[in-house]
Parts: structure tokens; C-alpha cells; sequence
């Protein structure tokens, strides 16, 4: 089985900053993505952050300038450092990935549990 596991989520002050981790474990034939969304309750999950292997990367509206998005795909990691947070930015993050789990297979999303982030005035 596939699975992702984050860490790092936790409380912190408007102004701060905090670093969430996710890695990759299971049967694995490959990556070509790997990212963040975010979920506040009553909206609709949103992108944070992705980078693909063709080396692109793409940031929600509201968090460019402060989240920045860094992966190793070797190992299976990929990482947000978040600053300069915002009590809106207070949300589920959850770690996702686009995986091929045979050669030649098709690759498929995949979803972590989500870790919770919570931004105090």
C-alpha cells in the first residue's frame, strides 16, 4: 500500500512561521508530482503549493511570496516552509502525490491524512 505521512502542523502566531513535511512510503515504481492543498471548514480544498518533476512549480494566489515548496523525489519527501502566516491561512493541510505504483501503470493521486495548521491573531 501507498501511503503519506505529514508532519510539522501545530499552532503558531500571525507573523510566524512553520515548516510541514510529508514522505512517500509503499510500493513505488514513481513520482511525477508532489504537493500541498489546504481545507478550512466550510471551503472548498484548495492548492497551496505543487512542483513536478519537469521542473514547474505553481502556488495558490494567496500564499505566493510567503510558502515556498521543496522536494526530493529520490527520497520520496517534499516540504513547505510557510512564514509571514495569516489567521486565513488556519486549515487541514494535506500532503498529495501523483504515483505509479507498477511500470508502465498508470499514475494515480494519492492523499495523506491531513495535519492541522492553526494561525492565532
Amino acid at each position: 500500500q501507498v501511503q503519506l505521512v505529514e508532519s510539522g502542523g501545530g499552532l503558531v502566531q500571525a507573523g510566524g512561521s512553520l515548516t510541514l513535511s510529508c514522505i512517500v512510503s509503499g510500493s513505488i515504481a514513481a513520482i511525477n508530482i508532489m504537493g500541498w492543498y489546504r481545507q478550512a471548514p466550510g471551503k472548498q480544498r484548495e492548492l497551496v503549493a505543487l512542483t513536478t518533476t519537469g521542473g514547474t512549480s505553481r502556488y495558490g494566489d494567496s500564499v505566493k511570496d510567503r510558502f515556498t515548496i521543496s522536494t526530493d523525489i529520490a527520497k520520496k519527501t517534499v516540504s513547505l516552509q510557510m512564514s509571514s502566516l495569516k489567521p486565513e491561512d488556519t486549515a487541514v493541510y494535506y500532503c498529495s502525490s501523483s504515483i505509479q505504483k507498477s511500470s508502465y501503470g498508470t499514475y494515480s493521486m494519492y492523499w495523506g491524512q491531513g495535519t492541522q495548521v492553526t494561525v492565532s491573531s
